[in-house]
């Protein structure tokens, strides 16, 4: 009975060896998706354009947060931007273009 029991006990002490022994199955996680970016808008057209400059509206490039003037050669040409006035764009954060020289923008002078 005792080498029964010997026998027994060593075949478990060594199943328990192999299986400690044994890799354990790696996770293997994929990485969750990232959020899309939303498409930018189309580009406004010239009558878009002229319509903002009447009403007095900057465009805001949505990517770098800032806002140009109806004066500023980039003024409704930048890929994601949408027009609104000045107050929404320092609402949202947004800070005025830099003029030529590294000083900030100016508004254009109201009629």
């Amino acid at each position: 009975m005792k080498i029964v029991r010997a026998l027994a006990l060593s075949s478990l002490l060594g199943a328990s060896l192999i299986l400690a022994q044994a890799p354990t199955p790696s996770k293997t996680t994929t990485p969750a998706p990232k959020a899309a970016k939303t498409p930018p808008a189309p580009a406004p057209s010239s009558a878009d354009i002229a319509s903002a400059k009447a009403k007095g509206l900057v465009w805001v490039n949505l990517n770098t947060k800032v806002y140009h003037f109806s004066t500023d050669s980039t003024y409704g040409t930048t890929k994601n931007g949408k027009f609104m006035t000045e107050a929404d764009a320092k609402a949202a954060g947004a800070r005025a273009a830099k003029a030529p020289g590294g000083k900030s923008a100016k508004a254009p002078a109201s009629k």
